[in-house]
């Protein structure tokens, strides 16, 4: 296969549409997104009937054929040429993100800056076949093959970031992909899939806009062999459920409630940022920020004040103006849960130290909140917020922390603080967690896997592991005479 790596002139963005078998194209009814920072509507986009996914799916099962007969260096070479064009493109990437999403704009150019590093990283991670026996007449091996097409379930957080994991992963394992971005964030990913156009046959990489019937329309095709989703529990095991009717294999990437254990022997003004970064970032609408703050008793009330005053420094606005860190709430439905969750720290007679308050006027903004050592069974540490409310708790005993920190049903992150790093690994060897940190958080890498314990999450993304997501493994036998 020849890649036109020269091919990474400029996208439009001012038109949306599905791209199935490499042809743009829209439906009768369509629908669109909302800006969250201003409430005003963007463009509008397609609702994908049965009948398109239909369409995607055959031609990515014929796609499948040829493009699982590719070499490693030909999807490589693929991939790289894309990577390189949506680098062309990132300014308009992170714009139109920002619009989607309401991330401020120097986030979602981050996030633009990942998705591009996540292509170049992941596709020099090198797939072996495992040989587990040889001898004179027989040779035993492991190989990895590509399982045919994939569907990519993706959230409204990190639309970008999180559809390239999946798509790289799917295509450089000799996949075809069909990714169904969130509804309420559509656009970068059908610009993603119109870039895609230009690296891949037809029905390799594929993209369908549609509102919450699209979902189980994938998840139930039987054509469809893997479903990789990200997002809420509850929805993580409907889709499960779906996929369980004609055993589709899954990777569900769900949600978290994150502890980060702050010992008493902490600098408290060299780590104040970061993990005021770490809980706030996104306007806290990411799984593996930190959720629930644990703080020992003896640096507590130091901690607390520091902590409510460098949020303060942190600027609240349209993602659009400069220096905004906390953009508005994704969407509405998001934005009720956390005026459900405020609302209960009135009835619970909760001690608010910072914020509590919303701004609804002109889009879905909740000012960053800090609860003062709730007790452990308020909702507010129970419940993941998804919005930068954010309790912080007192501990003096080690056991008794750490039973909190892993008392709930969700174990996707963790971290732990100390500059006694034996205390350190003490504890992060306790925590029931799929990634656990010391001295930091919400560190990630293309190489590194990803993934939940519990409830938030089978399976893993990124690094070799998520690569072997997508393959079945295949054992040879391979005797030389009979």
């Amino acid at each position: 296969m020849t890649v036109d790596t020269t091919n990474s002139g400029p996208l439009e963005f001012a038109t949306f549409h599905n791209v199935i078998s490499n042809e743009l194209s829209s439906t009768t009814t369509t629908r669109h997104g909302i800006n969250p920072a201003n409430s005003k509507p963007n463009p509008e986009v397609p609702v994908s009937t049965q009948e398109d996914v239909d369409r995607a799916v055959k031609s990515a099962r014929n796609a499948f054929k040829k493009w699982s007969k590719t070499s490693f260096e030909e999807r490589r070479a693929a991939l790289s040429a894309f990577a390189k064009a949506i680098e062309a493109n990132a300014h308009m990437f992170a714009k139109t993100l920002t619009m989607e999403q309401g991330k401020p704009l120097n986030q979602a150019a981050t996030e633009v800056e990942m998705t591009i590093t996540w292509i170049r990283a992941m596709i020099q991670i090198e797939i072996k076949e495992n040989v587990i026996e040889e001898k004179d007449d027989l040779k035993i091996v492991q190989r990895y093959v590509p399982m045919g097409v994939a569907g990519a379930i993706v959230p409204w957080n990190f639309p970008m970031l999180l559809a390239i994991g999946k798509v790289v992963s799917a295509v450089y394992t000799g996949n075809s992909v069909i990714v169904k971005p969130s509804p309420f964030t559509p656009y970068c990913d059908l610009k993603l899939a119109e870039l895609a156009t230009r690296f891949f046959p037809p029905g390799v990489v594929q993209c369908l806009s549609g509102d919450d019937s699209l979902g189980p329309m994938l998840t139930e095709h039987p054509d469809i062999d893997k479903i990789s989703f990200t997002g809420s529990t509850a929805t993580g095991k409907r889709v499960m459920a779906s996929c369980a009717k004609n055993l589709k294999r899954v990777t569900l990437e769900l949600g978290g409630n994150d502890p980060a254990i702050i010992c008493d022997d902490v600098d408290i003004d060299a780590i104040i940022p970061k993990i005021g970064i770490s809980s706030y970032l996104c306007s806290s609408q990411i799984c593996m920020m930190i959720k629930r703050l644990y703080v020992h008793e003896k640096i507590y009330d130091t901690f607390l004040e520091k902590m409510i005053a460098f949020v303060k420094t942190l600027k609240i606005g349209d993602g659009t103006e400069p220096d905004v860190f906390f953009g508005p709430i994704q969407n509405k439905m998001q934005f009720e849960k956390a005026k459900a969750l405020l609302s209960s720290i009135t009835t619970e007679k909760l001690k608010v130290v910072l914020g509590g308050s919303i701004n609804d006027s002109h889009g879905y903004f909740v000012h960053p909140t800090i609860i003062d050592n709730p007790p452990e069974l308020s909702r507010i540490v129970q419940e993941e917020p998804f919005a930068p409310i954010l309790p912080i708790v007192k501990w003096s005993n080690e056991d008794d922390v750490l039973d909190k920190a892993n008392a709930l049903g969700t174990g996707l992150g963790a971290s732990v603080w100390t500059k006694d790093f034996e205390r350190a690994t003490r504890i992060a060897n306790q925590l029931q967690a799929g990634s656990v940190w010391v001295n930091s958080h919400f560190d990630i890498s293309p190489k590194v896997p990803f993934g939940g314990h519990k409830q938030s999450g089978i399976g893993t993304e990124w690094g070799l592991t998520g690569l072997l997501g997508y393959c079945n493994s295949q054992t040879q036998w391979l005797r030389k005479a009979y």
